[in-house]
């Protein structure tokens, strides 16, 4: 599929005005990417659990405006205006109103909110991103429904074209955004062993997945909540000469083409191997690059050490993974949940700011409210 296949033909219907509300989780990935192209393309694909307690709830009013020459828009995080959000909102516009001509046609009330704390560490681009592009796409839909009844091509639209062209804006705004639409497992990037895979939009995961792997359970250590030093956005362009970039976007290949029969056979060690090298690969990447910079923290150290103790010790499977930050994603299987929810409270909890941390569990995305 080709970009120019998102462009919509002239709508059927004119709007005044309406409102729709969408939800939409983070994500977390197993197989990261770090690196871009132009377009917000990724330099190699990735997989990712969808989370299900963590999202963004974003309510988008409309109203139809005389001046069509600009953009028109207005933020609301918990419901305080907020006019910093502006800047990011209005890239995200220009990058897709060549999709969604509709967007000078309207004056925009975003309101939005996050059920996990704002200052927790967790990025919410993705869940916010994704939620927007949601409303705008529902927007879109309303516009083509001429006289309330769907001809085929609308029927069409409605179904997997509307969440594939939510994850290609989605995109647009940000990257892993376009992992977050669908659940439990979305790949992200073109992989010759993925079938429907691509560079433009996620796709739900199409093999077999072992029940090892259903209700999978993510508790996130919340070890640092301040404002990460180097931006996620610098880091992905400082993959550009690289020393190592080259045999990193192969090693992830690899182990995308791996986890196919880790999921299929449910190799929970298999698994830990790969999903724990991802995330201190990820984190070496930066430590490699030219300006160099860690994110990690002593206590994300501490967290790890403990953790394969733990697993040493006991046998289990549960394991870790890393976002481009301090925090510690526990990933475990659900038999577990009792055995390691006594072991987080027991031996990490002490290491997270303030004793947070978040319980969540794998989930099936976006959901209009």
């Amino acid at each position: 599929m080709q970009e120019d296949q998102f462009i919509p033909k002239p709508y059927a219907n004119s709007i005044k005005s309406g409102s729709f509300t969408w939800s939409s989780p983070s994500n977390i990935a197993l197989v990261k990417y770090w690196g871009k192209k132009e377009h917000q393309i990724p330099e190699n694909p990735s997989v990712s659990f969808t989370l299900d307690n963590c999202k963004t709830i974003t309510t988008v009013s409309f109203s139809k405006k005389e001046n069509q020459d600009e953009f028109s828009f207005d933020v609301f995080l918990d419901g305080d205006k907020k006019d910093g959000f502006k800047p990011k909102i209005e890239t995200f516009f220009n990058r897709i109103e060549a999709y969604l001509p509709f967007l000078k046609h309207y004056h925009f009330k975003i309101e939005t909110s996050n059920t996990f704390p704002h200052s927790s560490g967790i990025a919410s681009s993705a869940s916010g991103m994704s939620a927007l592009a949601m409303c705008l796409m529902s927007i879109e839909k309303s516009l083509m429904e001429s006289d309330g009844s769907l001809s085929a091509v609308e029927r069409s639209f409605s179904d997997s074209f509307f969440i594939q062209k939510a994850s290609f804006l989605a995109r647009l705004g940000s990257g892993s955004a376009c992992r977050s639409l669908e659940g439990d497992l979305v790949v992200w990037g073109k992989h010759g062993d993925i079938e429907g895979s691509s560079d433009l939009f996620g796709v739900k995961y199409p093999y077999e997945v072992h029940q090892n792997f259903k209700e999978y359970q993510d508790t996130i250590l919340l070890v640092d909540k301040g404002e990460k030093q180097v931006s996620s956005t610098v880091g992905h362009n400082l993959m550009h000469g690289h020393p190592f970039a080259q045999e990193r976007f192969k090693q992830a290949h690899k182990n995308l083409s791996n986890l196919i029969n880790v999921f299929k056979k449910g190799n929970l060690d298999g698994f830990i191997e790969i999903v724990e090298s991802e995330a201190l690969t990820l984190h070496a990447m930066m430590m490699t690059s030219m300006p160099y910079f860690i994110l990690m923290k002593p206590n994300t150290l501490e967290i790890i050490n403990k953790i394969w103790a733990f697993r040493e010790k006991t046998g289990s499977k549960v394991c870790f993974t890393l976002d481009a930050g301090a925090n510690v994603h526990v990933l475990f299987p659900k038999k577990e949940s009792e055995k390691i929810s006594e072991f987080i409270k027991n031996e990490l909890v002490a290491y997270c700011q303030n004793e947070h941390f978040i319980s969540d569990r794998i989930g099936f995305g976006a959901k209009q409210l």
